[in-house]
């Protein structure tokens, strides 16, 4: 069992961009949402040893004060040290250990979940409290180690576990969804690093920035317009502009023949609009389907090759 008579429980969601990424990380806004129903876990309970941490998944156990062999090691130690120097927390003992459900290496901010669920157990393991506002900044110090620029927004949806319109720089703005949207999510099975795209992206930029950033800024209108379909309720809009979405990424370089084989089937089988989600390279399709036609989508996605395939109510 995961906890194995560890008191301190904590838990925070997955998380989908609906539109915007890349173009976030030049300014542009996106929408994101947490997917409640898939999780990433986090125990913790005290002990007579120095604090560690064992990665369930990893099969792997770093203690906060010990050398580390790797950089998977190094990353779970940095979030110890990061947490304990936030609550001022000398000389810590405990035991920390985390599960995901989350796909690793799929788009769905696995990263930020496991960080934000760790810290949250941390905190109540030296008997603390933690705003929001000072989680999401620890999160996001977690999310450059695992990808070096990062935009914020996984971190921010993870915390917050609501729909976000996300601009980098500016308040926070949760979202309101006038009518709750069903999206169905298919992985390809290829995994793909997030800070592999963002360089990826990076490289394309400054090769050929005048038109990268036409893309970018074509993206942050999509995005700009979908907040208005979503707040209207236009479910129907919201998928064209989705599909548009995933032409433009396509056009940028970050799709791949799996991730655009999903994403036709999907909307051959009825889907009002398809893209994917995440670094791309690999990882998830997102689609926007209603009652009638996710079954269909479903199973489209299947047939398709998707090696999983879950479907959830944004609202």
């Amino acid at each position: 069992m995961l906890c194995n008579g560890l008191p301190f429980r904590s838990s925070a969601p997955a998380k989908i961009i609906l539109l915007g990424e890349h173009a976030v990380v030049y300014g542009m806004p996106a929408i994101a949402a947490p997917i409640h129903s898939l999780r990433a876990y986090a125990c913790a309970g005290p002990s007579d040893t120095a604090l560690s941490i064992r990665s369930v998944e990893l099969d792997k156990r770093v203690a906060i004060d010990a050398p580390v062999p790797d950089d998977s090691a190094r990353a779970m130690q940095r979030l110890l040290q990061i947490t304990c120097d936030y609550f001022g927390v000398r000389k810590p003992t405990g035991d920390l250990v985390i599960r995901s459900d989350i796909p690793f290496a799929a788009g769905l901010g696995s990263g930020a979940a496991v960080s934000a669920a760790a810290i949250r157990a941390l905190a109540a393991l030296f008997g603390r409290r933690i705003p929001n506002e000072d989680l999401n900044q620890l999160v996001f110090e977690m999310e450059k180690i695992h990808h070096g620029t990062p935009s914020g927004i996984d971190n921010t949806v993870v915390v917050y576990e609501r729909p976000v319109y996300f601009e980098r720089g500016k308040d926070l703005d949760l979202l309101t969804v006038e009518r709750s949207c069903r999206i169905v999510i298919a992985d390809t099975g290829c995994a793909t690093m997030t800070r592999d795209a963002v360089g990826r992206i990076r490289q394309r930029y400054n090769q050929r920035q005048s038109d990268t950033q036409e893309a970018f800024l074509r993206i942050g209108q999509v995005a700009r317009d979908a907040r208005h379909a979503l707040e209207s309720g236009k479910q129907r809009r919201l998928g064209a502009l989705m599909s548009e979405n995933h032409r433009l990424l396509r056009h940028l370089g970050i799709s791949s023949p799996e991730l655009d084989k999903l994403v036709d089937a999907s909307i051959a089988a009825g889907a009002m609009g398809a893209k994917l989600s995440g670094g791309g390279m690999g990882g998830n399709i997102i689609a926007l389907v209603d009652r009638s036609t996710v079954q269909a989508v479903r199973r489209a996605l299947s047939l398709a090759g998707a090696v999983s395939v879950i479907d959830f109510v944004m609202n």
